[in-house]
């Protein structure tokens, strides 16, 4: 089973026939929302709004390991995250959809292991390539099925927000060599290996990034809500797509 991850902009999979919510428990807490259970093209699917459904739950204050831990335990088999990101390589341009293959952490504080427990042994896992080939395969073939322009291939600097960063601050991730820039991809991404759940994401860019093309003064959030608006159309034609592989 699919499960699907919707951050802003996607607090709904409209084009989902749901056919039951369903509250869960998990040893990290509650999750940001109920889960979604339905069809989307005929495919089963879970989906969980990162944010919760009213879009009220802060980057830093979701419960990472208690969404994993709930898609994992209602028998997701993969796990595809849609966020929306700021763009600081030349082409990752307002509108346009990423399909990320690394990633940079930039946060702090966040619970981000399950191999916390003082009575486990250390436990390390590879994360060489944080996002799962074969879901990015597969997404990647469910856009060019979809006819819709992807980038393939982007390095996701995660950072702390809620604030969105400085000038400098995204100098220097240009400099270390991030191309887009959001605030969910870690710990997210990394939970999701401990659990072995293959995961991968589809970045939507919501604006330039500060100090970029039109932001370079300030970020223009009234523009923002626009182009997500128009990018999560394509978006959920990419999922209906990825669905009927």
């Amino acid at each position: 089973m699919l499960a699907i991850i919707g951050g802003s902009g996607l607090t709904q999979l409209s084009s989902l026939e749901a056919l039951r919510r369903e509250v869960s428990r998990t040893p990290y807490g509650e999750p940001s929302g109920a889960l979604t259970f339905g069809r989307l093209a005929g495919c089963e699917v879970v989906f969980l709004a990162r944010h919760g459904y009213g879009h009220t739950i802060p980057p830093h204050r979701v419960n990472y390991r208690a969404n994993i831990w709930a898609l994992k335990a209602a028998g997701a088999t993969s796990l595809v995250s849609v966020a929306s990101v700021g763009g600081i390589r030349q082409d990752c341009v307002p509108g346009a959809l990423v399909v990320p293959n690394q990633i940079l952490d930039y946060t702090w504080g966040r619970a981000h292991t399950f191999f916390d427990g003082l009575d486990e042994l250390v436990r390390h896992i590879d994360f060489t390539l944080p996002y799962d080939e074969e879901v990015r395969r597969r997404i990647l073939h469910a856009v060019r099925e979809a006819d819709v322009e992807v980038i393939d291939g982007a390095v996701y600097a995660t950072t702390q927000g809620p604030r969105l960063e400085t000038a400098a601050e995204v100098d220097r991730f240009e400099r270390d060599g991030a191309d887009v820039v959001g605030m969910t991809g870690m710990p997210e991404a990394v939970l999701a290996r401990e659990l072995e759940l293959p995961y991968a994401a589809i970045n939507v860019v919501a604006n330039y990034a500060a100090g970029r093309g039109a932001s370079a003064q300030n970020v223009r959030f009234e523009r923002v809500e626009q182009v997500l608006h128009e990018a999560m159309l394509r978006v959920r034609n990419v999922l209906a797509h990825l669905c009927r592989q």
